[in-house]
């Protein structure tokens, strides 16, 4: 945690100083006086507008506020993971139609017993600086994320299955089964077989890094322009915290023709009406596409071909931190579950944009078959029945009373933690409500964003809204969370007999048995309340017509690298 916490310093150090210059959780979750990128020998700064008529592309949008981190090994949000496609280059890559396809590996291979992979990088590949770019590269990359100074909090979700990783994550990196033989193949064995490990090689958290710019930077390199060196599409010029990120081509990119935009601006925007306002302007500086849409105008926007509400696979959910002693009963942490009507959430504060949760994996996931994991959760019946509610409440009195707080009388008033985006303020208000039906106060605390993560994480609250965009489509992506080791839990699960379930899904070969073990972790967190599931997402924004050739996936990322603007 020391490590995170030099690394917050730093950010807040070189904010100070540049005055100008400079979570996969969701976050819904400018000037020219910024750093000029040093790492790029071209000049694609693009002229601040969205005109193209002859002047350079520059695509302005919002996608999120300041980002805790951009440090692809760091990162666990889905707005720094968007800004992570820009500038990075995984072996594999993702495309419109969510299929894994070449990355810097132009093809790989697996040996039958499915425990070697094997990846053969393009010739002449580069940094953004110009300099070679070898499977050595993805080699230090691999074993920083597995290194336990890093701290990295995906580190055990990506790289637990990969032969001596547990000897790695105690210090000993050079146990990590990752070689290069020469500068073009890159070789990982497995411990055991892992169905979705080519998904694992698309994923940002395993994007190559620079040695040279971490050495020589240390945690800040990922804070400044001209150290944060990577390989994708694009590079970062300027950065203004608070204002603006400016991302220019590389053109030292392996495929820099089929890049249509000199430059992508993304305005850092708190506050969802300062958005809107600028949006609805559509002027030279205005975004062609905004993610925080404030909640009033949906009502408004229905109709607008340029408003969209896209699924997301994930859920949104409640996390009561389970190592201080109110939340230690399982009693308590299922009363405030069955309190939330869950239906009045989706279907009226959120506006029908979200939908009600009944389990903890949502909609839309595949299980082993094909067929909807949800469908064969709970032999087929929900977990929670949100047509009950009178029912539900009356149940919830009863557990509290039965873990000693009749009434809520004896029980402390709770800090319920959230940034300040989306429906989160609407739905810690609601809760205020419900909660104070069991006799139990709550009071609001508004983070933000950039310190709200690493807070939640450090498990440095109460209580605390939470969200889970998946990676990848696999049941194990979101049950992972609750694993007692895994870095991305922040609620502080911890029962052995959960992570004895997950440990014998991820070495299991056969899918339908794998399947099995999923489904009983999932009865256990259900059944445990390790969190309270609330609504599952929908993701709504603004985007004008004028751009083409992008996309949105249902991980919550646009792929704006491969946008055009067109009048």
């Amino acid at each position: 945690m020391k490590r995170r916490l030099s690394i917050l310093l730093a950010l807040i150090m070189v904010a100070a100083m540049v005055l100008g210059a400079c979570g996969k959780s969701d976050n819904n979750s400018g000037s020219n006086n910024g750093n000029s990128g040093k790492n790029n020998t071209s000049d694609n700064s693009g002229d601040g507008g969205n005109s193209t008529g002859g002047k350079e592309k520059q695509l302005i949008a919002e996608i999120g506020p300041n980002p805790e981190t951009i440090d692809p090994a760091l990162n666990s949000a889905v707005d720094g993971g968007n800004m992570l496609l820009f500038t990075f280059d995984c072996l594999l890559n993702v495309d419109k139609d969510n299929k894994i396809i070449p990355g810097a590996a132009e093809k790989y291979e697996t040996s039958k017993d499915g425990l070697k992979w094997t990846f053969y990088l393009r010739k002449d590949l580069k940094w953004s600086d110009g300099s070679p770019l070898t499977a050595k590269d993805f080699v230090y990359s691999w074993k920083r994320v597995a290194d336990p100074a890093t701290a990295a909090p995906y580190s055990e979700t990506v790289l637990g299955m990969v032969k001596g990783y547990d000897k790695a994550a105690k210090g000993d990196v050079d146990a990590l089964a990752v070689s290069a033989p020469d500068d073009t193949t890159f070789v990982v064995e497995l411990s055991h077989p892992c169905v979705y490990f080519d998904k694992l090689a698309a994923f940002a958290t395993l994007s190559p890094v620079n040695q040279a710019t971490i050495e020589k930077n240390g945690d800040s390199w990922a804070t400044k322009p001209e150290s944060y060196i990577g390989n994708g599409p694009f590079y970062i010029k300027e950065w203004v915290p608070s204002s603006y990120i400016l991302f220019a081509k590389n053109e030292n990119y392996r495929d820099k023709d089929s890049i249509k935009l000199d430059s992508i601006k993304l305005l850092l925007m708190e506050d969802p009406n300062a958005a809107y306002s600028a949006y609805n302007k559509q002027d030279s500086e205005s975004p062609l596409m905004i993610k925080d849409v404030p909640t009033a105008e949906i009502p408004s926007l229905s109709g607008n071909p340029e408003f969209h509400i896209e699924p997301l696979l994930g859920t949104y959910y409640v996390d009561l931190n389970n190592t201080l002693p109110q939340f230690s009963d399982s009693k308590v942490r299922q009363a405030l579950s069955l309190a939330i009507d869950r239906k009045y959430v989706a279907e009226t504060l959120m506006q029908g944009t979200y939908t009600a949760a009944t389990n903890f994996v949502g909609t839309s996931v595949a299980d082993w078959d094909g067929s909807a994991f949800m469908a064969n959760a709970n032999g087929g019946k929900p977990y929670i029945n949100n047509d009950d509610y009178e029912g539900n409440l009356a149940k919830a009195k009863q557990l509290l009373a039965d873990a000693g707080y009749p009434d809520g009388k004896g029980f402390p008033v709770i800090k319920y933690s959230i940034n300040d985006a989306g429906y989160h303020k609407v739905v810690a208000q609601y809760l205020q409500q419900a909660w104070k039906k069991l006799g139990i106060t709550v009071n609001v605390d508004v983070v933000e964003w950039a310190s709200f993560t690493p807070m939640r994480r450090a498990g440095d609250y109460e209580s605390s809204r939470d969200g889970w965009v998946f990676d990848y489509n696999d049941a194990s992506n979101i049950l992972d969370l609750m694993v007692s080791t895994n870095g991305n839990n922040n609620a502080k699960y911890s029962n052995p007999a959960y992570d004895e379930l997950m440990q014998k899904a991820a070495v299991e070969k056969d899918a339908k048995t794998r399947s099995g073990y999923l489904h009983k972790a999932e009865d256990l967190v259900m059944s445990d309340t390790a969190v309270i599931p609330i609504a599952y997402y929908n993701e709504f924004y603004l985007q004008s017509p004028k751009v083409t050739g992008s996309w949105h996936s249902p991980y919550g990322y646009w792929y704006f690298q491969y946008a055009d603007i067109t009048e």
